[in-house]
């Protein structure tokens, strides 16, 4: 008896067709499959601290099961987690929101779909600058908008422009994206860069999806601006933050969005019929982490800034590779078009994932091609990493390339 075979993409949406994987994860996942074949692999692809959850945030999830914390929760978030997310946007950002204007969510990633999902309708059009994280897109399409990409370059840090924003809008745009720190160049817009953009669209009828999911994590004098601080384009952005970044708590799961009540009703409906609410256990731990002491969070950037400091002088040492100081986040995105064209071990680098997988597969250095982030010519590497990992993923990147 033969066995049927079912034409899938007959009966897939055109939405999820549409959508690429995550580049981020299939490097991760094939560099984890190489580390358990034996392999001695230094990996600069994963997006999250290497440092471990601080204890006493750990500690608040362990008193959660304990205490029986472990049933349903209120579907957009525990009445204690919003009160200290509405303090923390408070003390760090200078924003004002009440509870009622905060979800929270099952990580960054859902607080971001929940909005793409309640304010896209089919064809309208979501600005994104390139080089941009690799959800940004993907999710405007699985909610059936079209993602319209303003591509920056090294000579402007990777920062989108007043005048490529404007050219940009027409008469379908519904959305534009802002990430800054931003995933993956660690480019942080400037008050005066955000009000300048602001000015483009103030007026429009036009939303801002406020990604400052890094805001924690700067350099130097650096301080990122909220555009959700501007009085006249409050009622318009939605801010999206979490406890991922700046915690060590990824695999916690717990993003919260923050905006008009009318639209965090919304999304508290999409939530109540997808996922229900985040995690009870890892909203009692957010809830240390936002409240406790933050001294380990000055700690710790301190630790990314050093570790910054000494990518960018490695890498810009290194014949074909150029990049630029990333002024927040835990990435360094170098332009590796100097390196195209090239032979290396008889391995011809067309782009970007020619060199990724090179990399990976000979001298066992796991990076994410730029492809995934809209810029073929360059690579995304975290420095999520110890000093002594650096160095050896340096090393071998050099006589990768010699």
């Amino acid at each position: 008896m033969s066995k049927t075979v079912i034409p899938e993409e007959q009966y897939l949406t055109r939405r999820v067709l549409s959508m690429q994987e995550s580049q981020t994860m299939r490097i991760s996942n094939l560099a984890n499959k190489m580390k358990a074949e034996g392999r001695d692999i230094v990996s600069l692809s994963a997006g999250e601290p290497d440092f471990p959850t601080p204890a006493h945030v750990n500690q608040a999830g362990i008193d959660a099961i304990n205490a029986g914390f472990t049933r349903y929760t209120a579907n957009s978030g525990i009445a204690d987690l919003k009160k200290a997310i509405v303090e923390k946007f408070r003390r760090d950002n200078g924003l004002e929101f009440q509870e009622n204007q905060i979800i929270v969510s099952n990580g960054g990633k859902q607080t971001l779909a929940n909005t793409f999902l309640a304010l896209c309708e089919e064809g309208d059009e979501v600005i994104v600058p390139a080089p941009y994280w690799v959800s940004f897109p993907e999710m405007v399409r699985l909610a059936g908008g079209i993602p319209v990409i303003i591509h920056t370059t090294l000579e402007e840090e990777y920062k989108m422009t007043p005048a490529q924003l404007d050219a940009a809008i027409t008469p379908k745009t519904k959305i534009v994206v802002l990430n800054s720190p931003s995933n993956p160049t660690g480019a942080v817009y400037t008050e005066a860069e955000v009000r300048a953009l602001m000015k483009v669209v103030e007026g429009r009828g036009i939303f801002v999806v406020s990604d400052e999911m890094y805001d924690m994590i700067v350099y130097g004098d650096v301080r990122p601006f909220s555009p959700a601080r501007i009085p006249e384009m409050k009622e318009w952005v939605i801010v999206s933050n979490g406890v991922s970044k700046t915690y060590a708590m990824t695999g916690w799961r717990i993003g919260y969005l923050a905006g008009p009540k009318w639209l965090i009703d919304a999304c508290d409906k999409i939530q109540s019929q997808t996922t229900s609410n985040p995690n009870a256990i890892a909203q009692k731990a957010a809830v240390a982490a936002l409240t406790g002491d933050q001294g380990i969070v000055e700690e710790r950037r301190a630790e990314f800034e050093k570790r910054r400091d000494y990518m960018y002088e490695a890498l810009n040492s290194i014949p074909g590779f150029k990049t630029a100081l990333p002024q927040g986040a835990f990435y360094i995105f170098p332009d590796i078009s100097g390196l195209l064209g090239q032979t290396f071990d008889g391995v011809v680098m067309k782009d970007s994932a020619d060199v990724a997988e090179y990399l990976l597969k000979v001298h066992h250095v796991a990076t994410v091609p730029g492809d995934a982030f809209g810029a073929p010519e360059n690579l995304r590497m975290s420095y999520a990493a110890s000093i002594a990992s650096l160095e050896e993923a340096i090393n071998r990147i050099r006589r990768a390339f010699k």
